[in-house]
């Protein structure tokens, strides 16, 4: 095809991987809410100082004015078997991920790794190893277990952010600023962007640090990483945490040469609509304020496009530059991850 449909396109997304795990989501919430005795509010410290709470990290007060950060991931089985070393350097690069887009700067981070064997568990930790040393947070403790009958990995990063951004604080009239490192290659055969493994330790780490120097600006209160649903499935989180809506342009989505919605291959289109990148961020930011983000994003060679506008009605609707729209998601009668405004959810999926 040379165009793409926008109803074939949100079939395929609604069937995708991506959308399907963070669906999980959902049934996590509501055994949670009600096998603990206070809701979620037990774990999720529901609202405090005015700021809901819950997203891709914990968010704990520190008693100055600032937040810890607490941010999990567990790694897929397949690609912890397959590809040993990039899951312990993405299992680091995740986390760091997580705490970027609540504002915070990571501090540490700790693992827990089975294996049958330590031969295999070593080139994971190789791959913990090299990631702690680009982004210059240490490994400080986990848990091993060699004697599983495979290889299985988690790991979770504690963080620190002064002015906190969150999933629940996109507002109507804004604009959805997609930043993503388009400096990359897939890593065969997942759907996993790696803008990472190659870049100078002192990129990585400044381009981390424009997220919480972002929050600390004010120049944005509202962000998501984006995650294996790929962009438009992290959306629909940002949306629902938020009770708002969008009109997303498909054509305005930054992706790599011969991978957008109007190259002739649907395939690769999909790929990159649903794809992991390792620096990628969705941004919501009022209109005053959108040049000076996409500014800070450009003079690091990040780029960063305004990709739709923030609706008050909870409906994600796409749209393209021929006229076509489809309704993505109605938020409204359908939840995605089981997150409401007004109700955090502190369980994320990889």
């Amino acid at each position: 095809m040379s165009a793409f449909d926008l109803n074939e396109l949100v079939v395929a997304l609604r069937a995708s991987k991506g959308f399907e795990h963070k669906r999980d989501i959902a049934d996590a919430v509501g055994v949670l809410a009600r096998a603990l005795p206070g809701g979620l509010a037990d774990t999720t410290l529901a609202e405090r100082d005015g700021v809901l709470l819950g997203d891709d990290c914990a968010a704990i007060p520190d008693g100055d004015g600032g937040h810890l950060l607490l941010a999990i991931e567990g790694l897929m089985e397949d690609f912890v078997a397959r590809m040993p070393w990039f899951a312990g350097y993405s299992g680091v690069m995740v986390n760091l991920s997580d705490i970027a887009a609540m504002g915070g700067r990571p501090i540490a981070v700790v693992d827990a790794l089975w294996s049958d064997g330590a031969g295999q568990a070593e080139p994971v930790l190789q791959g913990m190893a090299a990631a702690s040393a680009a982004y210059g947070v240490p490994i400080v403790g986990g848990h091993s277990n060699h004697r599983a009958p495979r290889g299985q990995l988690a790991v979770a990063v504690l963080g620190r952010a002064q002015r906190l951004l969150s999933s629940f604080a996109a507002r109507p009239g804004e604009q959805l600023l997609m930043a993503v490192d388009l400096r990359g290659r897939w890593e065969e055969p997942y759907p996993f962007w790696n803008a990472s493994t190659t870049a100078p330790a002192e990129r990585l780490r400044a381009d981390l640090a424009l997220l919480p120097e972002l929050a600390e600006a004010g120049l944005c209160r509202a962000a998501k990483d984006i995650s294996m649903a790929g962009c438009l499935g992290t959306a629909l989180m940002l949306l629902e945490c938020s009770g708002v809506g969008a009109a997303i342009d498909v054509d305005r989505i930054p992706c790599p040469p011969g991978f957008g919605p109007r190259d002739a291959c649907h395939a690769h289109a999909l790929r990159w609509l649903t794809a992991f990148p390792s620096y990628g961020y969705l941004l919501s930011v009022a209109p005053q304020d959108v040049a000076e983000v996409r500014g800070r994003f450009q003079t690091r060679g990040i780029t960063c496009e305004s990709i739709g506008e923030i609706k008050a009605q909870p409906q994600c609707w796409l749209h393209d530059a021929q006229g076509g729209q489809a309704l993505l998601w109605d938020l409204d009668a359908h939840a995605f991850i089981g997150a409401r405004a007004g109700a955090p959810v502190a369980q994320e999926a990889a």
